[in-house]
């Protein structure tokens, strides 16, 4: 295959990759080529994942690491162990996020803070310290996680969406500060997803012909969907793209009725 669609020899770090978009991500980029880090806080459930991406790829290494990257010494130790492998890195997914939903008057201020420390400072923080093993490569690869919820108002809560359109203004302006350093930073931005998050809610059946309503696709997307996304953003193929944050919606964004 053109060397243009491969990954080969490159080494990719996946946050919260234990299951999800995040496991779906880290698998197409094994197939693609590259060597995985995986980090997620549940150590049993990653260990098993990253078996199961070394049984499917056996010619790519998965290693795991188990950490909670809203806490800022895990994610020192994090580096610690990807400095002491001694191969820097090409390609950094940020896909740690979360969230509590209710009325905007109803948050308490320390649920905002920890929203915003999980989806913001988690990815402002883990794509500094990567910043030099990106770096060291050059023709490297961000891409943050993001929502619909960041460019547009949806039903998660303000503290989400705010959250989620800070990660889009932090690919924009990462994005311009590091194209000289052989960077570039894209995002993607997801609508409903079938995941272990959204499927308590699209297990009620008039919230999910609701949603499906509002997606000209007129079904829920899959993580391997988006997954493709992040992968194609991290292919030399996609080397003329950065700063931008790529709907995987369905059409949902689009449609203006």
């Amino acid at each position: 295959m053109n060397a243009r669609w491969r990954l080969d020899g490159k080494i990719a770090l996946v946050t919260g990759a234990s299951k999800g978009i995040g496991l779906a991500a880290a698998r197409e980029l094994a197939l693609l080529g590259c060597d995985v880090l995986l980090v997620a806080r549940d150590a049993a459930t990653l260990e098993a994942r990253r078996a199961e991406i070394e049984a499917l790829y056996p010619k790519q290494r998965a290693l795991a690491f188990a950490a909670d990257l809203a806490e800022a010494e895990q994610r020192l130790d994090l580096f610690d162990w990807i400095n002491d492998l001694g191969r820097g890195l090409d390609v950094l997914v940020n896909n740690v996020g979360g969230n509590s939903t209710r009325a905007t008057l109803d948050y308490e201020l320390d649920e905002v803070r920890r929203i915003f420390e999980l989806n913001v400072i988690t990815a402002f923080d883990v794509c500094r310290m990567a910043h030099p093993l990106l770096a060291r490569h050059g023709e490297a690869a961000i891409v943050n996680v993001g929502s619909v919820s960041g460019l547009t108002a949806v039903r998660t809560g303000s503290p989400y969406g705010m959250s989620k359109a800070a990660l889009t203004q932090l690919t924009r302006n990462l994005a311009i500060e590091w194209a000289d350093h052989g960077i570039r930073v894209n995002a993607v931005a997801p609508w409903y997803i079938r995941t272990q998050r959204t499927e308590g809610k699209l297990a009620n059946p008039e919230y999910l012909a609701e949603v499906v309503a509002h997606t000209p696709l007129g079904r829920i997307g899959e993580p391997e969907e988006v997954a493709a996304v992040i992968a194609f953003l991290c292919l030399p193929a996609a080397s003329y793209v950065t700063g931008e944050t790529v709907a995987v919606d369905g059409g949902f964004l689009r449609d203006g009725f």
